[in-house]
């Protein structure tokens, strides 16, 4: 009779998982983001009801979103590449001051207060999408003028934000790239890219942090969680194919403004979870 209700509850967070996959994904491609801001509160909860170490809850979660982000940003890079959306100048110039965030980020990470980090990411997050809602749209010839200090100065912001948060960076980096002047396609494109860059070595970081620390998490390898990383894998990498070949076929200014509403909405998530603390 125990087994059965186990079995139950286990098929329950399974159907989760799975439900989540698909918003996850599809978010990734359109908008360009690792599907973290969707993907770590979920496994959070998830992780947090199957009695998982609560001192380590939230970096199991943290360290499994990383580890989907990696095959689901490549496919979201892949397909926004074909559309010519990606500029691979911004990633090696602008990526390796990212990865000097997040390995930074990571580090900070073991001594994270998790409260006030969540707080400073909601007024982050709706700041940004008050940009992005209010932005007027430049013209597509513009000339991008992103140099050597704010590449520096908004790479290791961005990586050390997304670091602690599992997240690909995206909130950041599609309005900092926007900003001096990439068109939104192509600041979604490349953002993705970075994001990718974020996902591999922010999981790296992780998993080699659980294992410095000896993490023993059921179905877990350090702190990536084997079934949530194969659930959401095939579904992710589907549906962010789907989201990335829609958003070119959308009305550029809408995708600037549905991107801004989204902001609000992860907002609102992260503040209500700040008062859930």
């Amino acid at each position: 009779m125990i087994n059965i209700i186990l079995s139950s509850e286990y098929s329950y967070f399974i159907l989760l998982m799975i439900i989540t996959a698909i918003p996850v994904g599809f978010f990734a491609g359109l908008f360009g983001i690792g599907g973290g801001l969707i993907t770590v509160p979920f496994l959070f909860f998830i992780f947090e009801a199957l009695d998982v170490d609560k001192m380590y809850v939230m970096h199991l979660a943290v360290g499994t979103s990383f580890a989907i982000i990696i095959p689901t940003s490549f496919v979201s890079v892949f397909t926004h590449n074909k559309h010519s959306s990606v500029d691979f100048k911004i990633i090696k110039s602008y990526g390796i001051f990212v990865i000097s965030g997040v390995i930074s980020g990571t580090i900070f990470a073991t001594f994270l207060e998790t409260k006030s980090l969540v707080l400073f990411f909601s007024i982050i997050v709706y700041l940004l999408g008050i940009y992005l809602l209010f932005l007027k749209d430049k013209a597509e010839d513009i000339k991008i003028n992103f140099t050597m200090l704010p590449r520096i100065i908004f790479g290791f912001i961005s990586g050390f934000i997304s670091a602690p948060m599992g997240i690909g960076g995206a909130v950041m980096n599609v309005p900092i790239l926007k900003y001096f002047g990439y068109s939104i396609n192509r600041a979604i494109g490349s953002a993705a890219a970075i994001g990718f860059i974020i996902a591999v070595f922010g999981a790296i970081g992780f998993l080699t942090s659980g294992l410095v620390l000896k993490v023993n998490l059921p179905l877990s390898i350090s702190f990536i969680n084997i079934p949530a990383f194969l659930i959401f894998i095939p579904i992710t990498t589907v549906m962010a194919r789907i989201g990335a070949n829609t958003v070119h076929k959308i009305n550029k200014k809408n995708v600037t403004k549905l991107f801004g509403i989204f902001l609000f909405f992860v907002g609102s998530i992260f503040l209500y979870r700040y008062f859930q603390i």
